[in-house]
Protein backbone atom coordinates (compact mmCIF):
# COMPACT_ATOMS: atom_id res chain seq x y z
CA UNK A 1 0.00 0.00 0.00
CA UNK A 2 2.08 3.00 -1.40
CA UNK A 3 5.76 3.74 -1.38
CA UNK A 4 6.37 5.01 2.53
CA UNK A 5 8.89 2.89 4.51
CA UNK A 6 7.19 2.24 7.97
CA UNK A 7 6.46 -0.80 9.17
CA UNK A 8 3.49 -2.56 7.86
CA UNK A 9 1.34 -3.10 11.45
CA UNK A 10 0.55 -6.40 13.15
CA UNK A 11 -2.72 -7.75 11.72
CA UNK A 12 -6.13 -7.22 13.97
CA UNK A 13 -9.36 -9.17 14.90
CA UNK A 14 -11.44 -8.52 11.89
CA UNK A 15 -14.09 -5.65 13.11
CA UNK A 16 -12.26 -4.82 16.17
CA UNK A 17 -12.79 -1.19 17.02
CA UNK A 18 -9.02 0.62 16.79
CA UNK A 19 -7.94 2.35 20.34
CA UNK A 20 -6.88 5.09 18.88
CA UNK A 21 -4.53 5.77 22.43
CA UNK A 22 -1.32 4.46 21.28
CA UNK A 23 -1.91 4.50 17.01
CA UNK A 24 0.14 8.26 16.72
CA UNK A 25 2.04 6.98 19.64
CA UNK A 26 0.96 9.20 22.24
CA UNK A 27 0.83 7.89 26.06
CA UNK A 28 -2.07 6.57 27.68
CA UNK A 29 -4.91 9.23 28.24
CA UNK A 30 -3.34 11.79 26.20
CA UNK A 31 -5.06 13.49 23.09
CA UNK A 32 -3.18 13.89 20.19
CA UNK A 33 -0.71 17.39 21.18
CA UNK A 34 -2.63 20.30 19.67
CA UNK A 35 -0.94 23.35 21.37
CA UNK A 36 -1.31 26.06 21.13
CA UNK A 37 -4.39 25.88 19.18
CA UNK A 38 -7.88 24.05 19.89
CA UNK A 39 -10.46 22.03 18.18
CA UNK A 40 -13.54 23.47 18.98
CA UNK A 41 -17.13 23.47 17.19
CA UNK A 42 -18.10 26.94 16.09
CA UNK A 43 -21.59 26.35 17.14
CA UNK A 44 -21.69 24.93 20.76
CA UNK A 45 -18.03 25.86 21.30
CA UNK A 46 -17.26 22.28 22.56
CA UNK A 47 -13.76 20.70 22.08
CA UNK A 48 -13.28 17.61 19.80
CA UNK A 49 -10.04 15.38 19.50
CA UNK A 50 -8.11 15.28 16.04
CA UNK A 51 -9.39 12.10 14.67
CA UNK A 52 -12.46 10.59 12.69
CA UNK A 53 -15.06 11.76 12.61
CA UNK A 54 -13.34 15.33 12.98
CA UNK A 55 -17.30 16.30 14.39
CA UNK A 56 -18.35 17.87 17.81
CA UNK A 57 -19.56 14.88 20.04
CA UNK A 58 -22.80 17.46 20.99
CA UNK A 59 -24.20 18.96 17.97
CA UNK A 60 -22.12 16.71 14.96
CA UNK A 61 -20.97 20.20 13.45
CA UNK A 62 -17.67 19.74 12.22
CA UNK A 63 -14.93 20.84 13.91
CA UNK A 64 -12.51 24.32 13.54
CA UNK A 65 -9.24 25.37 14.51
CA UNK A 66 -9.03 27.85 16.67
CA UNK A 67 -5.00 29.56 16.81
CA UNK A 68 -3.73 32.28 19.15
CA UNK A 69 -4.09 35.20 17.85
CA UNK A 70 -0.67 36.60 16.55
CA UNK A 71 1.90 38.87 18.54
CA UNK A 72 1.51 41.75 16.11
CA UNK A 73 -2.04 43.32 14.27
CA UNK A 74 -2.76 45.05 11.08
CA UNK A 75 -0.01 46.75 9.18
CA UNK A 76 2.56 45.16 11.77
CA UNK A 77 1.62 41.59 10.51
CA UNK A 78 1.44 42.71 7.03
CA UNK A 79 4.83 43.87 7.13
CA UNK A 80 5.60 40.77 8.92
CA UNK A 81 4.11 38.57 6.54
CA UNK A 82 5.79 40.48 3.58
CA UNK A 83 9.15 40.27 5.08
CA UNK A 84 10.99 37.31 5.58
CA UNK A 85 13.99 36.79 3.43
CA UNK A 86 14.15 34.32 0.62
CA UNK A 87 15.73 31.31 2.04
CA UNK A 88 16.36 27.83 0.11
CA UNK A 89 15.18 25.36 2.14
CA UNK A 90 12.67 27.58 4.94
CA UNK A 91 9.17 26.41 3.89
CA UNK A 92 8.06 30.14 5.08
CA UNK A 93 9.97 31.59 2.24
CA UNK A 94 9.45 28.87 -0.63
CA UNK A 95 6.29 27.68 -0.02
CA UNK A 96 2.82 29.94 -0.21
CA UNK A 97 1.46 28.31 2.51
CA UNK A 98 3.97 28.13 5.00
CA UNK A 99 4.81 31.60 4.51
CA UNK A 100 1.56 32.12 6.35
CA UNK A 101 2.33 29.37 9.45
CA UNK A 102 1.09 31.53 12.40
CA UNK A 103 -1.91 31.44 11.20
CA UNK A 104 -2.43 28.20 9.86
CA UNK A 105 -0.74 25.84 12.14
CA UNK A 106 1.43 27.95 14.86
CA UNK A 107 2.36 24.67 16.89
CA UNK A 108 3.72 23.15 13.87
CA UNK A 109 7.44 23.78 12.96
CA UNK A 110 7.49 24.94 9.35
CA UNK A 111 10.74 23.30 9.15
CA UNK A 112 9.61 19.90 9.86
CA UNK A 113 6.82 20.53 7.18
CA UNK A 114 6.05 17.99 4.34
CA UNK A 115 6.47 20.78 1.59
CA UNK A 116 7.01 20.94 -1.91
CA UNK A 117 6.89 24.34 -2.50
CA UNK A 118 3.08 24.57 -3.41
CA UNK A 119 1.35 27.86 -3.57
CA UNK A 120 2.82 30.99 -4.62
CA UNK A 121 0.45 30.51 -7.99
CA UNK A 122 -0.25 32.89 -10.26
CA UNK A 123 -2.60 36.10 -10.23
CA UNK A 124 -3.58 36.99 -13.66
CA UNK A 125 -5.55 39.80 -14.89
CA UNK A 126 -8.02 39.44 -18.09
CA UNK A 127 -10.03 41.75 -19.79
CA UNK A 128 -11.20 38.75 -22.99
CA UNK A 129 -12.70 37.04 -19.59
CA UNK A 130 -14.29 40.29 -17.99
CA UNK A 131 -15.95 40.74 -21.42
CA UNK A 132 -16.93 37.27 -21.61
CA UNK A 133 -18.64 37.51 -17.83
CA UNK A 134 -19.94 41.12 -18.68
CA UNK A 135 -17.43 42.96 -16.34
CA UNK A 136 -16.43 46.78 -16.83
CA UNK A 137 -13.16 46.12 -14.87
CA UNK A 138 -10.44 43.25 -15.90
CA UNK A 139 -11.51 40.21 -14.64
CA UNK A 140 -8.42 38.58 -11.29
CA UNK A 141 -7.91 34.83 -11.23
CA UNK A 142 -5.93 32.94 -8.99
CA UNK A 143 -4.64 30.38 -10.83
CA UNK A 144 -4.25 27.11 -8.65
CA UNK A 145 -3.49 24.33 -11.30
CA UNK A 146 -0.06 25.59 -11.10
CA UNK A 147 0.48 24.03 -7.80
CA UNK A 148 3.09 20.82 -7.41
CA UNK A 149 0.38 18.09 -8.39
CA UNK A 150 -2.05 20.34 -11.06
CA UNK A 151 -4.83 21.60 -8.32
CA UNK A 152 -5.27 23.86 -5.04
CA UNK A 153 -5.47 20.60 -3.06
CA UNK A 154 -1.69 20.77 -2.34
CA UNK A 155 -2.41 23.60 -0.12
CA UNK A 156 -4.75 21.90 2.57
CA UNK A 157 -2.68 18.34 1.91
CA UNK A 158 0.84 20.26 2.99
CA UNK A 159 -0.49 20.94 6.50
CA UNK A 160 -2.61 17.83 6.79
CA UNK A 161 0.41 15.44 5.81
CA UNK A 162 2.74 17.47 8.34
CA UNK A 163 0.44 16.87 10.84
CA UNK A 164 0.13 13.17 10.13
CA UNK A 165 3.54 13.02 10.32
CA UNK A 166 3.68 15.38 13.43
CA UNK A 167 1.22 12.70 15.32
CA UNK A 168 3.38 9.40 14.12
CA UNK A 169 0.37 8.10 11.62
CA UNK A 170 1.23 5.15 9.49
CA UNK A 171 -1.12 5.68 7.16
CA UNK A 172 -3.17 8.31 5.68
CA UNK A 173 -6.40 7.62 3.44
CA UNK A 174 -9.08 9.99 1.57
CA UNK A 175 -12.26 9.79 -0.74
CA UNK A 176 -12.03 11.38 -4.03
CA UNK A 177 -13.13 12.82 -6.98
CA UNK A 178 -9.65 12.26 -8.44
CA UNK A 179 -7.42 15.74 -7.36
CA UNK A 180 -7.16 14.91 -3.62
CA UNK A 181 -6.29 11.74 -4.02
CA UNK A 182 -3.43 13.17 -6.67
CA UNK A 183 -2.36 15.54 -3.76
CA UNK A 184 -2.71 13.07 -1.04
CA UNK A 185 -0.48 9.98 -2.73
CA UNK A 186 1.82 12.67 -3.86
CA UNK A 187 2.51 14.09 -0.14
CA UNK A 188 1.94 10.78 1.44
CA UNK A 189 5.31 9.75 -0.51
CA UNK A 190 7.00 12.83 0.10
CA UNK A 191 6.62 12.33 3.72
CA UNK A 192 7.25 8.37 4.16
CA UNK A 193 3.43 7.37 4.80
CA UNK A 194 1.50 4.87 3.23
CA UNK A 195 -1.29 6.15 1.03
CA UNK A 196 -4.94 4.74 0.64
CA UNK A 197 -7.72 6.52 -1.81
CA UNK A 198 -11.30 5.70 -2.31
CA UNK A 199 -12.42 6.69 -6.11
CA UNK A 200 -16.19 5.83 -7.80
CA UNK A 201 -15.11 3.76 -10.29
CA UNK A 202 -15.54 4.93 -13.18
CA UNK A 203 -15.62 8.42 -12.42
CA UNK A 204 -12.43 9.37 -11.77
CA UNK A 205 -10.65 11.93 -14.69
CA UNK A 206 -8.03 9.42 -16.57
CA UNK A 207 -4.91 12.22 -16.02
CA UNK A 208 -5.60 12.51 -12.34
CA UNK A 209 -5.93 8.57 -11.79
CA UNK A 210 -3.06 8.11 -12.98
CA UNK A 211 -1.19 10.53 -10.98
CA UNK A 212 -2.55 8.96 -7.62
CA UNK A 213 -1.13 5.17 -9.08
CA UNK A 214 1.94 6.85 -10.40
CA UNK A 215 2.27 8.45 -6.51
CA UNK A 216 1.88 5.36 -5.30
CA UNK A 217 -1.35 5.50 -3.49
CA UNK A 218 -3.39 2.10 -3.10
CA UNK A 219 -6.71 2.99 -4.93
CA UNK A 220 -9.73 1.19 -4.73
CA UNK A 221 -12.66 2.06 -6.75
CA UNK A 222 -15.62 1.67 -5.28
CA UNK A 223 -19.04 0.71 -6.91
CA UNK A 224 -20.82 4.09 -6.63
CA UNK A 225 -20.77 7.48 -5.95
CA UNK A 226 -17.58 10.12 -3.90
CA UNK A 227 -20.29 10.72 -1.62
CA UNK A 228 -20.78 6.32 -1.36
CA UNK A 229 -17.30 6.03 -1.11
CA UNK A 230 -16.55 8.61 1.79
CA UNK A 231 -18.98 6.92 3.96
CA UNK A 232 -17.12 3.78 3.39
CA UNK A 233 -13.91 5.18 4.02
CA UNK A 234 -14.98 7.19 7.38
CA UNK A 235 -16.89 4.17 8.67
CA UNK A 236 -13.25 2.44 7.34
CA UNK A 237 -11.55 4.63 9.86
CA UNK A 238 -13.63 4.13 12.80
CA UNK A 239 -11.76 0.67 12.68
CA UNK A 240 -8.78 0.93 11.35
CA UNK A 241 -5.60 3.67 12.46
CA UNK A 242 -6.18 5.51 9.18
CA UNK A 243 -5.48 9.30 9.38
CA UNK A 244 -8.43 11.10 6.98
CA UNK A 245 -7.31 13.47 4.86
CA UNK A 246 -10.80 14.65 3.31
CA UNK A 247 -11.88 18.52 3.78
CA UNK A 248 -13.31 16.94 7.00
CA UNK A 249 -10.40 17.49 8.35
CA UNK A 250 -9.60 20.85 9.87
CA UNK A 251 -5.90 20.80 8.98
CA UNK A 252 -7.03 20.90 5.56
CA UNK A 253 -9.00 23.98 5.76
CA UNK A 254 -5.85 25.95 7.33
CA UNK A 255 -4.01 25.21 4.53
CA UNK A 256 -6.68 26.20 2.05
CA UNK A 257 -7.12 29.38 3.76
CA UNK A 258 -3.61 30.24 1.90
CA UNK A 259 -5.50 30.48 -1.12
CA UNK A 260 -7.39 33.71 -0.10
CA UNK A 261 -4.47 34.67 2.20
CA UNK A 262 -1.92 34.91 -0.68
CA UNK A 263 -4.48 36.48 -3.14
CA UNK A 264 -4.99 39.30 -0.86
CA UNK A 265 -1.22 39.46 0.03
CA UNK A 266 -0.77 39.83 -3.84
CA UNK A 267 -3.68 43.03 -3.84
CA UNK A 268 -1.87 45.00 -0.96
CA UNK A 269 -4.64 43.27 0.90
CA UNK A 270 -7.35 45.43 -0.59
CA UNK A 271 -9.94 42.81 -1.02
CA UNK A 272 -11.87 42.33 -4.30
CA UNK A 273 -15.95 43.09 -4.32
CA UNK A 274 -16.41 39.10 -4.63
CA UNK A 275 -14.40 35.93 -5.61
CA UNK A 276 -15.98 33.16 -7.24
CA UNK A 277 -15.16 29.49 -7.25
CA UNK A 278 -16.20 26.53 -7.78
CA UNK A 279 -18.44 24.43 -5.25
CA UNK A 280 -18.56 20.88 -4.35
CA UNK A 281 -17.93 19.27 -1.12
CA UNK A 282 -17.74 22.96 0.26
CA UNK A 283 -14.18 23.13 1.48
CA UNK A 284 -12.75 25.92 -0.06
CA UNK A 285 -16.24 27.99 0.79
CA UNK A 286 -15.78 26.96 4.23
CA UNK A 287 -11.75 27.96 3.76
CA UNK A 288 -12.47 31.32 2.52
CA UNK A 289 -14.70 32.44 4.90
CA UNK A 290 -13.00 31.28 7.75
CA UNK A 291 -9.50 33.04 6.08
CA UNK A 292 -11.65 36.29 5.22
CA UNK A 293 -13.30 36.18 8.83
CA UNK A 294 -9.99 35.85 10.31
CA UNK A 295 -8.04 38.29 8.00
CA UNK A 296 -10.75 40.90 9.06
CA UNK A 297 -10.62 39.85 12.81
CA UNK A 298 -6.52 40.77 12.95
CA UNK A 299 -7.12 43.83 11.24
CA UNK A 300 -5.33 42.62 7.99
CA UNK A 301 -8.08 43.77 5.31
CA UNK A 302 -11.35 45.79 6.85
CA UNK A 303 -13.94 44.69 4.97
CA UNK A 304 -15.11 41.19 3.81
CA UNK A 305 -15.45 40.63 -0.26
CA UNK A 306 -18.75 38.71 -1.46
CA UNK A 307 -18.36 34.66 -1.67
CA UNK A 308 -19.78 33.35 -4.61
CA UNK A 309 -19.98 29.51 -4.90
CA UNK A 310 -20.82 28.01 -8.11
CA UNK A 311 -22.12 24.43 -8.23
CA UNK A 312 -23.33 22.50 -11.64
CA UNK A 313 -26.81 22.04 -12.50
CA UNK A 314 -26.47 18.02 -11.62
CA UNK A 315 -24.94 18.45 -8.48
CA UNK A 316 -26.15 21.31 -7.06
CA UNK A 317 -27.59 20.66 -3.42
CA UNK A 318 -26.39 23.87 -2.22
CA UNK A 319 -27.48 26.46 -4.46
CA UNK A 320 -30.56 24.76 -4.43
CA UNK A 321 -30.90 25.08 -0.29
CA UNK A 322 -29.64 28.95 -0.39
CA UNK A 323 -31.82 29.54 -3.32
CA UNK A 324 -34.81 28.36 -0.63
CA UNK A 325 -34.21 29.78 2.17
CA UNK A 326 -33.98 26.13 3.37
CA UNK A 327 -32.39 25.29 7.62
CA UNK A 328 -31.34 22.10 5.98
CA UNK A 329 -29.47 20.52 2.69
CA UNK A 330 -31.68 17.81 0.70
CA UNK A 331 -28.62 15.54 -0.85
CA UNK A 332 -28.43 14.91 -4.97
CA UNK A 333 -28.52 11.16 -4.65
CA UNK A 334 -27.38 10.95 -8.47
CA UNK A 335 -25.27 13.75 -8.80
CA UNK A 336 -24.20 14.43 -12.72
CA UNK A 337 -21.94 16.57 -14.12
CA UNK A 338 -19.19 16.53 -16.60
CA UNK A 339 -17.25 18.65 -14.01
CA UNK A 340 -15.93 15.23 -12.39
CA UNK A 341 -14.22 17.59 -9.55
CA UNK A 342 -17.48 18.91 -8.15
CA UNK A 343 -19.64 15.61 -8.62
CA UNK A 344 -20.78 15.68 -5.17
CA UNK A 345 -24.25 15.40 -4.25
CA UNK A 346 -23.78 15.39 -0.33
CA UNK A 347 -21.19 18.10 0.76
CA UNK A 348 -20.36 17.57 3.74
CA UNK A 349 -18.83 21.10 4.41
CA UNK A 350 -22.45 22.83 3.90
CA UNK A 351 -23.39 23.91 7.36
CA UNK A 352 -19.83 26.49 7.91
CA UNK A 353 -20.10 27.20 3.68
CA UNK A 354 -23.29 28.59 4.51
CA UNK A 355 -22.04 30.42 7.18
CA UNK A 356 -19.44 31.83 5.09
CA UNK A 357 -21.88 33.04 2.33
CA UNK A 358 -24.53 34.71 4.16
CA UNK A 359 -21.61 36.63 6.88
CA UNK A 360 -20.34 37.97 3.23
CA UNK A 361 -23.89 38.58 1.80
CA UNK A 362 -22.20 36.39 -0.77
CA UNK A 363 -24.66 34.42 -3.30
CA UNK A 364 -24.32 31.37 -5.11
CA UNK A 365 -25.46 30.02 -8.48
CA UNK A 366 -25.69 26.84 -10.69
CA UNK A 367 -24.77 26.47 -13.95
CA UNK A 368 -24.66 23.79 -16.71
CA UNK A 369 -22.77 21.71 -18.28
CA UNK A 370 -22.94 23.45 -21.64
CA UNK A 371 -22.31 26.55 -19.72
CA UNK A 372 -19.51 25.12 -18.09
CA UNK A 373 -17.57 23.63 -20.95
CA UNK A 374 -18.28 27.45 -22.80
CA UNK A 375 -16.53 29.26 -19.72
CA UNK A 376 -13.59 26.80 -20.27
CA UNK A 377 -13.01 27.09 -23.99
CA UNK A 378 -12.53 30.77 -23.01
CA UNK A 379 -10.33 30.95 -20.62
CA UNK A 380 -8.20 28.05 -22.64
CA UNK A 381 -8.45 30.29 -25.32
CA UNK A 382 -7.34 33.58 -23.07
CA UNK A 383 -3.69 31.08 -22.61
CA UNK A 384 -4.93 29.87 -19.18
CA UNK A 385 -6.38 26.66 -19.42
CA UNK A 386 -8.08 25.31 -16.45
CA UNK A 387 -9.96 21.78 -15.79
CA UNK A 388 -13.83 21.87 -16.32
CA UNK A 389 -14.79 22.23 -13.07
CA UNK A 390 -12.89 25.23 -12.88
CA UNK A 391 -14.73 26.82 -15.46
CA UNK A 392 -17.76 26.57 -13.38
CA UNK A 393 -16.86 29.83 -11.22
CA UNK A 394 -16.57 31.84 -14.52
CA UNK A 395 -19.24 30.54 -15.76
CA UNK A 396 -21.55 30.91 -12.43
CA UNK A 397 -20.11 34.70 -12.42
CA UNK A 398 -21.66 35.23 -15.83
CA UNK A 399 -24.81 34.25 -14.76
CA UNK A 400 -24.75 36.63 -12.17
CA UNK A 401 -23.87 39.46 -13.87
CA UNK A 402 -26.38 38.97 -16.40
CA UNK A 403 -28.92 38.60 -13.55
CA UNK A 404 -27.78 41.89 -11.87
CA UNK A 405 -26.66 40.08 -8.67
CA UNK A 406 -23.30 41.38 -9.45
CA UNK A 407 -22.80 44.39 -10.98
CA UNK A 408 -20.96 44.75 -14.02
CA UNK A 409 -18.20 47.53 -12.27
CA UNK A 410 -17.59 44.77 -9.84
CA UNK A 411 -13.76 43.97 -9.42
CA UNK A 412 -14.04 40.09 -9.03
CA UNK A 413 -11.45 37.36 -8.48
CA UNK A 414 -12.38 33.83 -10.18
CA UNK A 415 -10.37 30.82 -8.71
CA UNK A 416 -9.11 27.98 -11.24
CA UNK A 417 -9.16 24.91 -9.15
CA UNK A 418 -7.21 22.56 -11.67
CA UNK A 419 -4.91 22.60 -14.20
CA UNK A 420 -5.79 22.13 -17.93
CA UNK A 421 -4.21 18.67 -18.03
CA UNK A 422 -5.92 16.98 -15.28
CA UNK A 423 -8.58 15.82 -17.67
CA UNK A 424 -7.49 16.67 -21.39
CA UNK A 425 -10.28 13.85 -22.78
CA UNK A 426 -13.06 16.41 -21.91
CA UNK A 427 -11.13 18.84 -23.69
CA UNK A 428 -10.15 17.27 -26.84
CA UNK A 429 -14.48 15.81 -26.89
CA UNK A 430 -15.47 19.39 -26.82
CA UNK A 431 -13.04 20.59 -29.76
CA UNK A 432 -13.15 17.15 -31.73
CA UNK A 433 -15.62 15.04 -30.28
CA UNK A 434 -18.70 13.93 -32.37
CA UNK A 435 -20.40 16.73 -31.29
CA UNK A 436 -18.10 19.95 -30.75
CA UNK A 437 -18.93 22.89 -28.79
CA UNK A 438 -19.54 26.29 -30.10
CA UNK A 439 -16.21 27.51 -29.54
CA UNK A 440 -14.79 24.35 -31.33
CA UNK A 441 -10.98 24.74 -32.49
CA UNK A 442 -11.34 21.71 -34.85
CA UNK A 443 -8.25 20.02 -36.12
CA UNK A 444 -7.40 20.06 -39.48
CA UNK A 445 -5.82 17.41 -41.72
CA UNK A 446 -4.12 17.87 -44.90
CA UNK A 447 -2.15 15.75 -47.32
CA UNK A 448 1.89 15.82 -47.24
CA UNK A 449 1.91 18.03 -50.31
CA UNK A 450 3.84 21.65 -50.32
CA UNK A 451 0.56 23.21 -52.27
CA UNK A 452 -2.24 21.88 -49.99
CA UNK A 453 -0.12 23.03 -46.58
CA UNK A 454 0.62 26.76 -48.63
CA UNK A 455 -3.13 26.67 -49.16
CA UNK A 456 -4.12 26.26 -45.74
CA UNK A 457 -1.74 28.55 -44.12
CA UNK A 458 -2.80 31.60 -46.69
CA UNK A 459 -6.52 30.65 -45.75
CA UNK A 460 -5.68 31.36 -42.32
CA UNK A 461 -3.46 34.38 -42.50
CA UNK A 462 -6.54 35.71 -44.76
CA UNK A 463 -8.75 35.26 -41.31
CA UNK A 464 -6.17 37.47 -39.83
Amino acid sequence: MGTGGAARPPARARHQRVDWVGVFGERPGEQPPLEPSRLLCPVCRNPGPDRPPYACPACGELLELVHPAPPVRGAALRARLAARPPARHDPRTTSGVWRFSELIAPGLEPAAAVSQREGNTPLYESRALAAFAGLARPLLLKHEGMNPTGSFKDRGMTVGVSRAVALGARAVACASTGNTAASLAAYAALGGLRALVLVPAGGVAPGKLAQALAYGARCIEVEGSFDTALALLERAAAELPLYVLNSVNPWRIEGQKTIVLEALAELDWQPPDAIALPAGNLGNTSAFGKALAEAQALGLIERLPRLLPVQAEGAAPFHRMLERGAAELEPEPEPRTVASAIRIGRPRSWRRAARAVRRTGGRSAAVSDAEILEAKAAIDAAGLGCEPASAAALAGLRRLVAAGAVPASARVLCVLTGHLLKDPATTLDYHAGPEPGPRANRPVRVPAEPAALLALVERELERG
